[in-house]
């Protein structure tokens, strides 16, 4: 990973701080993205600590507000001009129905729009920094999800946990469709499932959440276990050039039978392309 800049969201905790730092010790210079200040500067003292390597820095953003996107994108792109590897990590379970800044339901707008968007405007430097690697998280919650395209913003009806699984699948749509997308350029799309990781997920929902993550916490593999494949997918030779797959412990492995409808993939393309039009 000598002389690769890779771009990591969400790494302020959980996985995404054992990515950055993992491929940090790697000798890439990392840079983490982060919505809280305050939490972002300790993680990145942490990560660059942990990794011996000052190659490490922060940038700030709001992943659920398409502007805020737009301008982190804009800033790495002015202080960093190249990317070879762009980890898609950031993202929530919320149990209540909310919408973003920009009017759109939140679990959708920051677990797949914000992939879609920061993807789209930073893919010129991935392919002029050839070969090149995007890495979608995503979850085994999309085995049980299917989209409503008639209601792709659960505004008929909201379940926090059915909503996070079909913004699972839709990553592993985008993911998919976009490998398809850049076939011949030299980037690479995948997309993994983490396992079920003993993080701070789903605490932001209040203390019955907290609950069932405490009771659940027993099943739950470490956060250095749960970073494997995204780490795996980031910087191993050994997946050069593949694309277009999903991971688990570090294997290509079936996803969703529902997930390989390539009409729903495109269908899925051109809403996200028409959200994210600047209003």
């Amino acid at each position: 990973m000598n002389g690769k800049v890779v771009l990591i969201t969400g790494a302020n905790a959980g996985i995404g701080k054992i990515t950055a730092q993992e491929l940090a010790k790697m000798g890439a210079r990392v840079v983490m993205v982060a919505r809280s200040r305050e939490r972002g500067e300790a993680a990145l003292a942490d990560v660059r600590r942990g990794s011996g390597s000052d190659r490490v820095d922060l940038l700030l953003a709001d992943l659920s507000v398409q502007a805020e996107v737009r301008r982190l994108a804009a800033e790495f792109r002015e202080r960093y001009g190249r990317l070879h590897v762009l980890v898609n990590n950031a993202g929530a379970l919320i149990m209540t129905r909310q919408e973003s800044a920009d009017g759109i339901e939140m679990t959708f707008a920051l677990n797949h729009l914000a992939y879609f968007l920061l993807t789209d405007l930073l893919l010129d430097l991935l392919k002029a920094n050839a070969p090149a690697r995007i890495v979608n998280v995503s979850s085994a919650a999309h085995f049980r999800a299917k989209l409503d395209f008639d209601d792709l913003e659960n505004k008929t009806k909201y379940s926090g946990m059915n909503v996070y699984s079909q913004s699972k699948l839709a990553n592993v749509y985008f993911t998919y469709e976009l490998a398809r997308r850049l076939e011949g350029t030299g980037v690479t799309a995948n997309c993994l499932h983490p396992g079920f990781v003993a993080s701070n997920f789903a605490k932001n929902n209040g203390w019955l959440a907290k609950m069932g993550m405490f009771l659940m916490r027993p099943f739950a593999i470490s956060v250095e276990k749960g970073a494997e494949t995204s780490i795996y997918l980031a910087s191993s030779p050994q997946v050069a050039g593949v694309t277009g797959q999903y991971f688990d412990k570090k294997k290509a492995v079936r996803s969703s039978a529902v997930s390989y409808d390539e009409t729903a993939a495109r269908r899925l393309w051109g809403t996200s392309e028409q959200l994210i039009q600047p209003r």
